[in-house]
């Protein structure tokens, strides 16, 4: 399964989430009620995600590890972390938990209930 795929089964487990490109842009960015959770960015010509992150995150991330994780640009200036997916050693499971993390940011606090609930 390649990066993107493996993304998209990660953001797609939250509920109500759905994909939605941004803008006229082709990859894929995900959504909770149409607010944007994470999005895949090729611009640059390599592959990477862009996601919301809480307070303080963007600068232990990056400055710990720079070649993985970096300042996105227009949105890092709200605290937004890129990740790159083109790497080596993808640890997917700091992957999922930064995901989770944005997804909580965005979603209503009604869906983000769902997440807490047993057996969600």
């Amino acid at each position: 399964m390649d990066a993107i795929e493996k993304l998209r089964e990660i953001c797609m487990r939250f509920p109500e989430a759905h994909e939605k490109a941004f803008g006229g842009h082709e990859p894929p960015a995900f959504r909770v009620r149409d607010k944007m959770f994470a999005m895949v960015s090729t611009g640059d010509g390599r592959v990477s995600v862009w996601m919301k992150a809480g307070p303080g995150a963007q600068d232990v991330l990056v400055g710990g590890d720079p070649d993985r994780f970096f300042v996105p640009p227009y949105v890092g200036k709200n605290g937004w972390i890129g990740i790159r997916l083109d790497v080596d050693g993808l640890q997917w499971g700091m992957i999922e938990d930064l995901v989770d993390d944005s997804y909580r940011m965005t979603a209503p606090k009604r869906l983000v209930k769902l997440l807490d609930e047993p057996d969600a």
